[in-house]
């Protein structure tokens, strides 16, 4: 004979425990990012657009999961998502520790262009900018960007 409550126990644990994972996994995205990161060059969205026309060779990051790029990304950007950011990935998208690049993520509630950050300081690269206001910042100025 089948045992409800047996089961009910069960399936209540089991979305418990999916929920808790679930929810870890976007506690990156529930935090205030810091003001400053110590080792990079905070800028805004019309300082990622100098750069862009100063520096040809500029390799901009989008640090979000890869479904946050289908609401948009910046053109040109490199989909590189904080928790697979280490050296060796780090590696394949910046030629050398000097290069200058752009780190970003959805805005001041988002801590993965954070996160990212500090591994590429880590890795030893030394010409990092983090664009704070991330997308959030570059729509509400109404600048373009793709749409997936």
């Amino acid at each position: 004979m089948f045992n409800f409550t047996k089961f009910s126990q069960y399936n209540i644990f089991t979305l418990l425990i999916m929920t808790a994972s679930i929810n870890a996994s976007y506690a990156v995205e529930l935090v205030d990012a810091p003001l400053l990161i110590p080792g990079t060059s905070k800028i805004s969205a019309e300082d990622v657009l100098d750069l862009a026309e100063k520096i040809p060779e500029l390799i901009i990051i989008d640090s979000r999961i890869r479904s946050d790029r289908k609401q948009g990304y910046i053109e040109g950007s490199v989909s590189l998502p904080d928790i697979e950011t280490n050296c060796k990935t780090l590696s394949k998208v910046i030629p050398t520790k000097k290069s200058a690049v752009i780190f970003y993520c959805n805005g001041v509630k988002c801590g993965r262009s954070v996160n990212a950050s500090k591994a590429a300081l880590k890795c030893g690269y030394s010409n990092i900018y983090w664009f704070r206001g991330g997308f959030e910042e570059w729509k509400t100025k109404k600048l373009a960007f793709i749409k997936s």
